[in-house]
């Protein structure tokens, strides 16, 4: 299947000029890729900061890619293209084109080349016994009575390189598609275009033979990759532009906060409802069950993860509404109602993206407490009854939502409490699952009191 080059010229590609950080506006929703016959464009989520260098710039997309690809199913990935049209799925194989790439760049820049077996005949090397007997005549050793077969040539295999083997022409024309289309992300150049090949049907009976054959893991990859591209070649209805992205990217920002603070067994802090029908036996159950629950210290933090606009704007239209505000302090009277949790331990947040590199409040560490929110029908004395409207850098919590960030829920607890008169979080070393001297990197500073650190 051949097609016009993706890009007219990647030499000249400034890749900056070609990423797009989104204001959540209608029609400016989209975070992904999309790449069309003439162009290609990177939407970053509101409050993204790019870096300087194109270097950084490749290796924030590549990790864009890898984050959508997380946190993302083929049904999260629909888009609408316009709004008289029904949204399509998205299925592109993004990451089998990068794997491709960066497997030709493993190996030194060159195509997957499968060796033949060759057979000489020397006293050294890794023998094939079968041949040896075969081929060569023994001398007969006689030792106490004792006849041996000693050989003194053996039959030894070695490999040399096969570069006219359909694997690599299939291969070879698999890299230069993966140029045609994510070459830029790489590097200014398009390696030669792929000489004659198997059709596309021929090419995915013979990956999938080797995949079935092969052992090693990193060819697996490779040919899993191969597939999984040779496939959508085969099936697509269009070869002219591709996305990768979705529209909602609200469940990702909600994800990203859950992975980084939450609690896996949430649903138990929560309470559940249901309708009990005239009609019939079904009971439906719907458990009220926020983004993430945080646990730490034996405090508790109900976290709401809101993918508002409002730390890019600063306008208050732009903030969560009285309807997430009540269900907030809902989901805290339970917990200090029916789990018994003291109300001195028990906090609440909205948590929304910003940029501490250029923001609407002068701020600069990557979270911050921007305000508050009450029910004016509560007495609003306890601590959950007054929801902190949190932000938190996009970018950085793109980089820093796996493993244990003990670091970040410090950084956080100390933004929700240091407006209700509880600014002093003790950390001790016994506490901490990061290394201790690194909590003194911790924003506001970190002064030291024998074995504890106050955030003050």
């Amino acid at each position: 299947m051949e097609s016009g080059p993706v890009l007219n010229s990647i030499i000249e590609f400034d890749i900056k000029k070609h990423c797009h950080i989104n204001t959540n506006e209608d029609g400016d929703r989209f975070v992904g890729i999309k790449v069309d016959s003439d162009n290609a464009m990177v939407y970053f989520p509101i409050g993204y900061e790019l870096p300087k260098t194109n270097a950084e710039i490749r290796t924030d997309i590549k990790h864009l890619i890898q984050v959508l690809s997380e946190f993302t199913t083929k049904d999260d990935r629909l888009l609408a293209i316009n709004k008289l049209t029904t949204p399509q799925s998205v299925e592109f194989p993004i990451n089998a084109y990068k794997n491709i790439i960066e497997y030709y760049f493993s190996i030194g820049g060159t195509y997957y080349i499968e060796k033949e077996p060759v057979y000489t005949t020397a006293s050294t090397g890794k023998q094939d016994w079968s041949r040896t007997v075969r081929k060569q005549m023994p001398l007969i050793q006689s030792k106490n009575g004792v006849n041996s077969f000693v050989f003194t040539k053996f039959e030894v295999r070695t490999s040399t390189p096969n570069y006219t083997k359909e694997i690599t022409q299939i291969n070879r024309f698999c890299v230069y598609e993966a140029f045609k289309r994510l070459g830029w992300l790489y590097v200014p150049y398009m390696p030669e275009e792929a000489g004659p090949h198997p059709d596309i049907k021929t090419s995915i009976r013979i990956v999938q033979n080797k995949l079935s054959i092969t052992n090693d893991d990193r060819k697996k990859s490779l040919f899993r990759s191969m597939n999984d591209m040779l496939e959508y070649m085969d099936c697509k209805t269009s070869d002219k532009q591709f996305y990768f992205g979705t529209d909602d990217f609200d469940y990702v920002w909600e994800k990203l906060i859950d992975r980084a603070f939450g609690e896996k067994d949430k649903d138990k802090y929560f309470p559940r409802s249901r309708w009990l029908l005239d009609y019939g036996n079904y009971k439906e159950k719907r458990p009220l069950i926020p983004d993430t629950i945080m646990i730490y210290n034996d405090k508790y933090y109900i976290l709401d993860a809101k993918y508002y606009k409002y730390g890019l704007t600063g306008i208050p239209d732009h903030l969560p509404n009285g309807s997430s505000i009540n269900k907030q302090i809902t989901y805290g009277e339970y917990l200090e109602k029916y789990k018994n949790i003291d109300t001195k331990s028990l906090f609440n947040a909205f948590i929304m993206p910003y940029n501490m590199a250029k923001n609407y409040f002068n701020m600069t560490s990557f979270v911050g407490n921007v305000g508050e929110a009450i029910g004016d029908w509560r007495y609003n004395k306890k601590y959950y009854e007054r929801i902190q409207g949190i932000v938190i850098d996009t970018r950085y919590l793109m980089y820093h939502y796996s493993g244990k960030p003990v670091k970040e829920k410090v950084a956080l607890a100390e933004s929700i409490e240091s407006v209700l008169g509880r600014n002093k979080i003790q950390i001790t070393k016994e506490s901490s699952a990061v290394p201790y001297e690194e909590i003194k990197t911790i924003d506001p500073m970190v002064a030291e009191d024998n074995n504890s650190y106050d955030i003050d």
